[in-house]
């Protein structure tokens, strides 16, 4: 239930300030807005469709919100839109409709929506980095390197590989937006055995690879590598049993070396109900005792936290230096997904698209506001580019049609416009249930 809140409420915040940019240009240019509204209120002769509405004294706008999540609109007067509502549009021109209106006017109107979600991506970011400041990893304090996933070992990288570039963009440390980059470069350039510099060459579909390790092999495509330090032990678990204590750093696990927690547990894994001899490095000493294993394949230990291994970094960010940061996160998350969203035309790509579930999901069981604002500025930088693609019934097919009239100074027809509000109706629905169908199929399948 907490996932599913935090998404309503991010989702819900994301919506109004699009529509609100819509809303803004067109009481700017002095167009009417019939009605604003969040989420859509789609009914019947016996109702509406709306939970609340309200309409001020003297003013043209009914404001409300519907009963069916899934968006919103603002219903501008003079203008074929989604309500495919077209008897006004058979009346003489008015001097307060979109229609009437210079077309540059309108441009602005139509990616209000769009500038609106991309400068709140921009003020999210700015706003994290001010009020917690930015901790980080950075590679080069990783003495043992990375680890990785199999799909990334058959194309070249080693685990203890320290990045250093993708597609010659510097590397510094881990996180969601170098992932990416290094998920969908051409070359990526690791620092191997601390000395030797190597070239590895980027399959195209390289990320779906991966993807499917995370969802086969419960396997990150990079992660940092880290010994095996206990730094508590859970009671009556084959820790405790055997007898080792915080601070224990463990070596092997029946006579195989265990350099890093990702061999050691992979070791274990094939030991599940096992009992086995384990050497461990205690006060500089080497010691071993016999381990038992859960069927789990889990000894009972909590690993010493990465910050008491590794200097993890810090800076703090003031008002006026977190703007520029955030326009830096804010450009750099909008390249990331431009450069994956082109896989989506292949077949795994297909595959791959989630709905509603998807988008859920990856927020956390727990309120966590750090997360909820890293995740709303996500999804604003994902609902600009998505709203600005060419298709009709979305900004970006209005600006389409626009553009072609500032081209050729003369607007395409009525009837066309009515038609090609319909076949981009049909092609979002087509992609909404799609989408979620992959995530219905997923949920039954998993």
């Amino acid at each position: 239930m907490i996932k599913v809140l935090q998404f309503i409420v991010s989702l819900s915040l994301l919506v109004f300030i699009h529509e609100l940019g819509h809303y803004m240009w067109a009481r700017f240019f002095k167009v009417r807005v019939e009605k604003f509204y969040l989420f859509f209120d789609w009914g019947n002769k016996k109702w509406d469709g709306s939970l609340l509405k309200y309409k001020p004294k003297n003013s043209y706008t009914e404001y409300g919100v519907g009963w069916l999540p899934l968006g919103g609109y603002c219903k501008i007067a003079g203008m074929i839109d989604e309500s495919l509502d077209t008897d006004q549009m058979k009346q003489p021109e008015q001097p307060w409709e979109f229609r009437s209106k210079p077309a540059w006017q309108r441009l602005l109107i139509m990616t209000g929506g769009v500038i609106n979600n991309f400068l709140l991506a921009i003020l999210i970011y700015a706003g994290i980095v001010y009020c917690y400041g930015e901790k980080f990893l950075p590679y080069k304090n990783v003495d043992m390197g990375m680890s990785y996933c199999s799909s990334a070992h058959k194309i070249g990288f080693e685990d203890g590989d320290i990045p250093l570039s993708a597609d010659g963009k510097e590397l510094v440390s881990l996180n969601i937006d170098e992932m990416q980059a290094m998920l969908t470069a051409k070359q990526v350039k690791v620092l191997r055995n601390h000395k030797d510099t190597v070239t590895i060459n980027i399959p195209e579909k390289f990320i779906f690879q991966c993807e499917n390790d995370a969802k086969n092999k419960n396997e990150s495509f990079i992660d940092y590598r880290m010994p095996t330090i206990v730094d508590s032990i859970v009671p009556n678990g084959g820790a405790a049993k055997a007898g080792l204590q915080n601070g224990d750093k463990l070596l092997k696990v029946d006579t195989v070396d265990t350099p890093d927690f990702k061999t050691f547990t992979t070791v274990l894994d094939k030991h599940k109900g096992d009992t086995v001899m384990m050497s461990f490095e205690r006060d500089g000493k080497l010691q071993s005792a016999m381990v038992p294993v859960s069927n789990e394949g889990k000894i009972g230990i909590a690993l010493l936290p990465i910050d008491k291994i590794y200097k993890v970094e810090s800076r703090e960010y003031g008002l006026l230096e977190s703007f520029p940061k955030g326009i830096k996160e804010g450009w750099t998350t909008l390249v990331n997904y431009v450069s994956q969203f082109k896989l989506v035309f292949s077949q795994e790509g297909a595959q791959s698209v989630g709905g509603f579930i998807t988008m859920g999901s990856i927020f956390p069981d727990t309120w966590n506001w750090y997360a909820f604002w890293q995740l709303t500025a996500l999804l604003s930088v994902i609902l600009a580019f998505m709203n600005i693609l060419p298709i009709p019934a979305l900004d970006g097919g209005h600006v389409m049609f626009l553009l072609y009239e500032i081209i050729f100074r003369r607007k395409p027809g009525e009837k066309f416009m009515i038609r090609a509000q319909i076949v981009g109706m049909a092609i979002l629905f087509a992609l909404l249930i799609w989408a979620n169908g992959n995530d219905i199929y997923r949920l039954l399948h998993n």
